[in-house]
């Protein structure tokens, strides 16, 4: 085995923006993300795949919403784990049907996991993460009176409801996932960032939260003992000056270096920043680890060192 990796997708390996998002053009994209993730694992590393879920579970979450006079909504952490099932299921039918094509046998599985948060984490003080659709200033009113939600203006698109992104802590099912694991089976986890429970009274408790993908599939990679977080993105690699005529790539950096740029403000929230941050820790979590922010397109040259920015810890 060439190592441990764990694969964390963009939203572009599952969705075309470009694309109204139907179940069959959402399925055509994520086959071409598996023949990507198949070639990995042909080459000899053990993966564990983790992946976004941000598109999906809005749409989820609009038609709960629209149909909330005939049927009754679900809460926020319940489309989470809608999403969790429904993506899974599609990158684990794909992954199938590639193997057979490649020949590899190996087995899939999706885990629905739930990632505990601190209940006193800040971020549920100040929600940021805008979810579902956009509402009207007399409708947002309206649910911040019905519901308690936290409504806030976007960019003059109208008003969101907003959720809090705390840090994840654990991963319940993290001894399913590496029993899976250690006996060879390819497994899809941590959807969406897992779905955000609280421990209250011996008990989970799920909570209306969005953890970041990146910081989760950190956790995870750190907690299997994984050789590679392999971080992907729609860009070949991360830059410093991005889009601006003096734009540069990062090739090898160490951590130290890459969180200068970042604590410049190189890199934007909600796109390159988590995924830069991700990076930093898991470097910095064992000696010999690296991170890598690559596209889908470069994940196998990536991996033999040949492109992405490559994090390490010296």
């Amino acid at each position: 085995m060439k190592g441990k990796v764990v694969i964390a997708l963009g939203g572009n390996a599952l969705q075309d923006k470009d694309m109204v998002p139907t179940a069959e053009s959402q399925l055509n994209t994520v086959r071409k993300t598996a023949s990507y993730i198949a070639d990995i694992i042909k080459e000899g590393y053990s993966v564990i795949v983790t992946h976004g879920n941000g598109p999906q579970v809005g749409n989820i979450v609009i038609q709960n919403e629209t149909a909330s006079n005939i049927i009754p909504a679900m809460p926020f952490d319940v489309c989470g784990a809608e999403s969790q099932g429904m993506i899974g299921y599609m990158i684990q039918q794909c992954l199938g049907e590639v193997f057979k094509e490649k020949n590899i046998q190996k087995d899939v599985a999706t885990i629905v996991t739930q990632v505990v948060v601190d209940k006193d984490d800040a971020a549920f003080s100040h929600p940021t993460k805008p979810i579902g659709p956009f509402y009207s200033k007399e409708d947002a009113e309206l649910l911040e009176k019905e519901k308690g939600y936290q409504m806030v203006e976007d960019s003059g698109r109208g008003y969101r409801r907003v959720v809090a992104s705390p840090e994840p802590k654990e991963i319940v099912e993290l001894n399913t996932i590496k029993l899976l694991e250690r006996n060879g089976v390819v497994v899809i986890t941590a959807g969406g960032g897992g779905i955000p429970v609280v421990r209250e009274n011996g008990s989970l408790k799920g909570v209306a939260a969005v953890i970041d993908k990146d910081l989760a599939s950190e956790k995870l990679a750190e907690d299997l003992d994984a050789d590679i977080l392999l971080i992907l993105t729609a860009v070949e690699k991360a830059y410093i000056n991005y889009k601006k005529p003096d734009e540069k790539p990062l090739d090898v950096i160490s951590s130290y270096d890459i969180e200068k740029y970042l604590n410049e403000g190189h890199f934007a929230e909600g796109s390159m920043m988590p995924k830069v941050k991700a990076a930093i820790r898991f470097a910095r979590s064992r000696k010999g680890r690296r991170a890598i922010i690559t596209s889908l397109e470069k994940a196998h040259d990536a991996l033999s060192g040949n492109t992405g920015t490559v994090v390490v810890d010296d």
